[in-house]
């Protein structure tokens, strides 16, 4: 359809696996002065134990602070003379990166980025002092509401599951951490095996296979291991509640909800449309209609869900009075059960499918975004066409897909209510 003639597809997106096992996606922006890089390894959290949570995250955010052959002061230097980005961050099954320069510096940046990961140096004093800003950054957390509920309700809903301890760890766990930890982390999960990276913008596909080919295809590490499977999750069984007691503060926090679908399930489409449905499309959805406009109740009241390589969460939030927290709570389940029991109305659904389509476009004017894309379309297994498939699907999902979406997922009387705030 016109609509998608200039989406990235098969024909457009260059995808190479190197002999060593990274895989290469290289999509060409002749008009662009610029580059964007993603990607990522597999080297997540899951491969922590409970006691060292937080070491996935700091290990990556530790490569930025030198390598064999840069100094911290020494990378940045040279970022910085050439208006370029880097950057790397530690989630559950992977370890992200991405970096931004002018197509002219892409040597410059892909020769940084391939040193720090491959040979960082993790200098103690430097990681001393990035520990020092997590644990700031914890107990920051710690004093804010809405995070606190976010993280109580997900501490209710997955209890002895990777996806229960934050990524970032706790202020029980990351002042334990160790460089020892984080060079053995290194060492042992950090290899070409597995690793995705996406160029976009200025280069030829040859051209940017053949640098990544130059400073990454001789990287071997024999032995890299494999990240541990995400172990079988039990579904909450009736409804789990706990207030997370915040004395001196003035507003409450509610975060309710359940683990969701996974991103690459048959039906993540339709639920995802459902949940635009319910709390995202205009002033927050339905629920942000019905808590925040019709009643006054919120600051702010939406719904997410959090689809991943895993069952990501499906959570509904809003700030409100303490004295408020009952109502809105019953409020937001109405609308669970309203959107559980009857069909979404096919003007409200079209509405709601013309705002996903629509919003397609926006994501892919940049490089960044289109990086992001079609980084999720190889990690996912979506397939290099899924862009021009997109729209068709949408406008597919029915309501009556919609509601089986609902009911598959959201429930009344089995999630997780999590507050934060002063005592009620």
């Amino acid at each position: 359809m016109p609509e998608t003639l200039n989406y990235p597809s098969s024909k457009t997106i260059h995808r190479e696996t190197l002999p060593n096992g990274i895989t290469v996606l290289v999509y060409e922006r002749p008009g662009s002065q610029s580059v964007m890089i993603e990607g990522y390894l597999q080297a997540g959290a899951l491969a922590e134990q409970p006691e060292q949570s937080g070491l996935a995250n700091f290990t990556a955010v530790s490569l930025m602070r030198g390598s064999q052959n840069h100094s911290f002061d020494d990378i940045y230097e040279k970022l910085e003379s050439v208006g370029a980005e880097m950057s790397f961050s530690g989630g559950y099954h992977l370890t992200s990166f991405s970096a931004h320069s002018l197509a002219e510096d892409a040597d410059l940046v892909l020769n940084l980025l391939a040193n720090v990961m491959r040979q960082p140096a993790f200098p103690e004093p430097l990681l001393n002092q990035l520990k020092g800003q997590i644990i700031t950054g914890l107990q920051m957390r710690a004093n804010d509401t809405q995070q606190m509920a976010n993280r109580t309700l997900r501490e209710l809903i997955y209890p002895d599951h990777p996806y229960g301890r934050s990524q970032n760890g706790s202020l029980q766990t990351v002042p334990d951490l160790s460089i020892a930890d984080a060079q053995q982390f290194h060492a042992n999960y950090y290899g070409p095996t597995g690793m995705v990276i996406c160029i976009v913008g200025a280069l030829t596909p040859a051209q940017a296979v053949a640098k990544v080919t130059q400073v990454l295809g001789d990287w071997q590490n024999e032995g890299q291991l494999s990240i541990p499977e995400l172990p079988e999750l039990a579904m909450v069984n009736g409804r789990l509640q706990r207030h997370h007691t915040m004395p001196d503060k003035y507003q409450s926090d509610i975060a309710l909800g359940r683990p969701g679908p996974t991103r690459n399930a048959p039906d993540y489409l339709a639920a995802s449309l459902m949940n635009t449905v319910l709390g995202v499309f205009g002033m927050m959805g339905r629920i942000g209609k019905n808590v925040r406009e019709a009643q006054g109740l919120a600051y702010y009241a939406y719904s997410s869900l959090q689809g991943g390589l895993g069952p990501g969460a499906w959570l509904a939030a809003a700030g409100v009075a303490p004295d408020k927290v009952e109502q809105a709570t019953n409020s937001i389940l109405d609308e669970i059960a309203r959107i559980q029991n009857e069909l979404v109305p096919l003007e409200e659904l079209a509405d709601s499918q013309a705002y996903r389509i629509g919003s397609l476009p926006v994501g892919l004017e940049t490089n960044s975004g289109i990086a992001n894309v079609i980084t999720d379309m190889e990690l996912y297994g979506w397939g290099l066409d899924y862009l021009l498939e997109y729209p068709e699907l949408v406008r597919a999902i029915t309501p009556a897909d919609v509601q089986a979406a609902a009911q598959k997922y959201l429930s009344t009387e089995h999630l997780g209510v999590a507050v934060a705030g002063p005592e009620i």
